[in-house]
């Protein structure tokens, strides 16, 4: 799906996510773009950082969803598993994690927090 479609709208505050599996995938490429307002914006409050330094040598290249725990249309919490494949210093590297998500009050899906997965 192209950029214009999917993830274009969420970054510029057009439509929230539908699905956290939705979220996950903005998020990545919020991280893939370098877009720490996004980030920032879109981390449930409890756990958000005050500021996010990306790290600029880490070129992030495929997202692949694992498996999802609810975080539906209809739902209010969900959890995705995924691995993010990623470039740094010319050597693939896997970041494997389950990550938690929740509604907020206005009904948009938050990212909460995550696990790495050995």
């Amino acid at each position: 799906m192209a950029y214009a479609d999917c993830c274009g709208p969420l970054h510029r505050g057009e439509r929230p996510a539908v699905t956290a599996v939705a979220l996950m995938r903005s998020r990545f490429t919020a991280f893939a773009l370098g877009d720490v307002h996004y980030l920032l914006t879109t981390w449930h409050p409890s756990a958000r950082p005050t500021d996010l330094d990306l790290d600029h040598d880490v070129v992030w290249r495929r997202l692949q969803i694992v498996d999802t725990e609810a975080g539906g249309a209809d739902d209010q919490a969900g959890v995705v598993q995924f691995r993010a494949q990623y470039v740094r210093d010319g050597s693939r590297h896997i970041l494997h994690e389950r990550s938690r998500f929740t509604r907020s009050r206005d009904g948009r899906w938050l990212y909460v927090d995550g696990d790495f997965v050995e």
